[in-house]
C-alpha cells in the first residue's frame, strides 16, 4: 500500500459533508469519497457530491446504489410521506432508519480493502434534527464495532471514526468551510430540491442551513426556488 494516509469520507453533497471532506484533506489524507443513491427523494444531491469531490480534490469518488426505499419509513425515502416544513418534537419523520450505520458499514468495507483506516462522517449533534445516529455515543460504538468485526481490527491495524463537526454549531461549520475556501453554492442540503437543485427554503435542513449562514455573518449562497 502507498505510504500516503488514506481516508474514506462519506459525501452526501451537502454543506456538512463538503466541510468534512475539506477538513480531512487539510489533515493530509488522500480522500476516497463515498456517496449513496439509496432511494432518496433528493437524489439531485448526488450531482452536488460529484462537484464537491472534484473541486475539493478527492482521490476517488464512488457512488453506491442501495435500496432503502424498499423499507420506507421516512419522508426521504417514501414519497407518500410529506417532508415536514415546520419544526417538530422528537425524532422527525425525515430520519432514515439505520442510514448512518449502513453507510459507515460500506465505508468500513472499502477502507479495509484499500488500506484506509480512517473514516470521516459529517454528523453533528448540536444543530441537527434529532437523529440518533448523529450522536457521539453512536460514533464511539461504531468504532468499537469496526475493530471487532474486521480482519484489520483483529490484527491490530485498527480503524478510527472521525466526526470533526459533531460538537460544532452550524455557524461554526460555515465559518470553517469559508476559511477553507469552500464555495457552498455547489452544495445541496435541501430535502426536497427541484430538478435543478434549487432548495425549497422550508424544510428542516434548509432552516438549519439558513440560520447557520445568518449566525456566521456570511451571505447565504443557496439557490432557492
Amino acid at each position: 500500500m502507498s505510504s500516503v494516509r488514506r481516508a474514506i469520507v462519506l459525501l452526501s453533497g451537502g454543506l456538512d459533508s463538503a466541510t468534512t471532506l475539506a477538513m480531512a484533506r487539510a489533515d493530509g489524507f488522500a480522500c476516497y469519497a463515498l456517496s449513496f443513491q439509496y432511494g432518496q427523494r433528493h437524489a439531485v444531491e448526488l450531482a452536488a457530491a460529484a462537484r464537491v469531490a472534484k473541486v475539493l480534490g478527492a482521490a476517488e469518488h464512488r457512488t453506491i446504489t442501495i435500496d432503502l426505499a424498499a423499507f420506507g419509513g421516512s419522508a426521504l425515502t417514501d414519497h407518500t410521506i410529506a417532508v415536514p416544513e415546520a419544526p417538530s418534537s422528537g425524532i422527525p419523520i425525515t430520519y432514515v432508519p439505520a442510514r448512518n450505520t449502513i453507510f459507515l458499514a460500506y465505508a468500513l468495507g472499502w477502507g479495509e480493502v484499500i488500506g484506509a483506516r480512517d473514516l470521516f462522517v459529517g454528523v453533528n449533534a448540536v444543530d441537527y434534527s434529532g437523529y440518533p445516529d448523529c450522536r457521539p455515543e453512536f460514533i464511539e460504538a461504531f468504532e468499537r464495532l469496526a475493530n471487532l468485526a474486521t480482519k484489520a481490527g483483529v490484527e491490530g491495524d485498527g480503524f478510527r471514526i472521525h466526526a470533526p463537526l459533531i460538537e460544532l454549531t452550524k455557524a461554526d461549520i460555515v465559518r470553517k468551510g469559508m476559511a477553507a475556501g469552500i464555495d457552498y453554492s455547489m452544495t445541496v442540503s435541501c430535502y426536497q430540491p427541484d430538478e435543478g437543485g434549487r432548495a425549497c427554503g422550508r424544510c428542516d435542513s434548509c432552516r438549519l442551513r439558513r440560520v447557520g449562514f445568518e449566525q456566521a455573518g456570511v451571505a447565504d449562497p443557496t439557490r432557492y426556488q
